[in-house]
């Protein structure tokens, strides 16, 4: 690639930030164009420079990730991105490769491999680090396992993820299931894509017609 990787890079830790735009910048064929310390940020960045890579965090303040990666495919559908986190679950792997993510690494990944992701990615070749690798092996054998006829099952759901769809099937609103689960409305909706991705359905008019067929809320 003769022409300089253009990367936007969003974390809402500020040691974090200075810490990768410095060892990215020792990268002589990719270019830093903008940080962003938000979901919203990014999204603005992304439809600004519409970059090669992203380069995001899992976790930032203000919208689920799996928003963010889904707005930035809108505004910048050309742009590849990697996911970066801490957290080695499979809980976000699916949700965020069906939004629209590319790679998934996790933070404890060595500088020299972050490099090698970022160069990949550009080229639209995929990474996942190897314990996210085998988290998402298991996720895709559980689905196997439980390929029944009817398609679904919610026993991969957590205990946060079963009380919102219990409160999907009895009608509630995003901002009433915050309420009564005395949760943010954006960990609400987080939960939401979790549990429907992980049901393979595509909306949450179908969560409450599997809530109340497979009997998780009684009649």
């Amino acid at each position: 690639m003769n022409e300089k990787i253009t990367l936007i890079l969003a974390d809402d830790h500020a040691m974090v930030r200075k810490g990768l735009t410095a060892f990215l910048a020792t990268a002589q064929d990719i270019d830093v164009l903008d940080v962003a310390e938000c979901g919203a940020e990014v999204v603005a960045a992304a439809k600004k420079h519409a970059p090669d890579v992203v380069l995001l965090d899992l976790f930032m303040p203000d919208q689920p990730a799996v928003d963010t990666v889904r707005q930035i495919k809108k505004v910048s559908p050309r742009s590849q991105i990697i996911m970066v986190t801490s957290h080695e679950g499979d809980d976000y792997v699916v949700p965020m490769t069906q939004a629209g993510a590319l790679s998934y690494i996790l933070k404890d990944t060595t500088p020299e491999d972050l490099i090698r992701a970022v160069r990949k990615a550009a080229v639209g070749e995929s990474t996942l680090s190897p314990r996210i690798a085998k988290a998402l092996v298991t996720v895709v054998t559980r689905a196997r396992a439980a390929k029944t006829p009817g398609g679904q099952s919610h026993e991969d759901l957590t205990d946060r993820e079963m009380e919102v769809l219990q409160c999907i099937a009895e009608g509630l609103s995003n901002i009433n299931i915050a309420t009564r689960l005395n949760i943010s409305e954006k960990t609400v909706k987080s939960h939401v894509s979790n549990l429907l991705s992980k049901l393979y359905l595509t909306d949450r008019t179908q969560a409450a017609v599997y809530a109340w067929r497979e009997g998780i809320v009684k009649k």
